[in-house]
């Protein structure tokens, strides 16, 4: 079956799953999205992509660039950051501070908010402007020139960011901060408020299906960094709802709650899921039934 009509028939799979479940209305300027939208895209290493629902609608990132901000903090370092983030499975909610005390400051994996706190610190050490790094890189992967931030949203998101202000603070107490607070903040939550399409997405994340290798043949991880950050993404990518997620779907996600998962083929293939009704845990509802008709249609799982 071609991929064209794999994602046909995807669309018409999830179709009485769109609308359900609830939108991220703790940040306002995401509450008011439609949650029957839903968009699948799937590129491969041939950089050919393929798209289908409302694949090209823009939508924000969310915590789908941590993936993006890791992979460049990994690039520019012999790794040293893993003394700073460890790289287990939280089993609590993303934005959770209990196993942060309880670790000294210490967050357990870099895709729950604390640990993706520390790798934007990081990041700012080695560039200055980490989402201006952030942009550029995912421009250049996905082709398209006018990603942006979207500024409502980061706005919104920024009011709002009690908790997080908090657990940057408790780390600075430990000394697990490098830069000012409210200079990761900033940063954290602008990389967040990124706006791309499944279409963009499924370009941009192709390097980890690539084994570390860029659009243009450059390496930015080697075939051994881009294997972690694959199995970070299965075993942490989806908050505590990782397990089912690769119960179910079988392959490396990250999920964000503007609705999006980024998904990985290692050797064939990034797929890029967008719907934006979530579930209890903070995941796509039809996106995840879509990646999990997508690898139970196609054989391809890492399993």
């Amino acid at each position: 079956m071609e991929l064209d009509e794999v994602l046909g028939r995807i669309v018409d799979e999830v179709a009485p799953l769109r609308g359900a479940g609830e939108v991220a209305d703790y940040i306002p300027a995401l509450a008011r999205i439609d949650p029957g939208q839903f968009g699948i895209a799937v590129a491969d290493l041939g950089g050919r992509v393929v798209g289908a629902g409302d694949w090209q609608v823009p939508f924000s990132a969310q915590s789908i660039s941590k993936v993006f901000t890791l992979a460049l903090v990994l690039a520019g370092s012999d790794e040293s950051l893993w003394r700073r983030v460890g790289r287990e499975p939280s089993g609590n909610a993303f934005n959770s501070l209990v196993q942060l005390e309880h670790e000294r400051g210490i967050p357990r994996n870099p895709f729950i908010n604390a640990g993706a706190l520390a790798v934007t610190d990081e990041l700012i050490s080695q560039v200055g402007d980490a989402t201006g790094e952030l942009l550029d890189f995912l421009r250049a992967e996905s082709g398209n020139p006018d990603l942006r931030v979207d500024e409502e949203v980061a706005a919104s998101e920024a009011t709002h960011a009690h908790r997080n202000l908090a657990v940057t603070h408790f780390m600075a107490s430990y000394g697990n901060m490098h830069n000012p607070v409210a200079t990761v903040l900033d940063q954290y939550v602008r990389q967040c408020s990124i706006e791309v399409s499944c279409r963009d997405l499924a370009l941009a994340g192709l390097f980890l299906a690539a084994h570390g290798v860029r659009r243009d043949g450059s390496e930015l991880l080697t075939s051994r960094q881009a294997k972690r950050v694959n199995a970070i993404m299965l075993t942490c990518g989806t908050y505590d709802a990782a397990g089912d997620f690769a119960y179910r779907v079988g392959i490396p996600g990250k999920s964000g709650v503007g609705g999006g998962v980024l998904a990985i083929v290692p050797g064939r293939c990034s797929i890029a899921v967008w719907s934006p009704g979530l579930d209890a845990r903070g995941n796509s509802v039809t996106g995840v039934a879509a990646l999990d008709h997508f690898t139970n249609m196609t054989g391809w799982s890492i399993f």
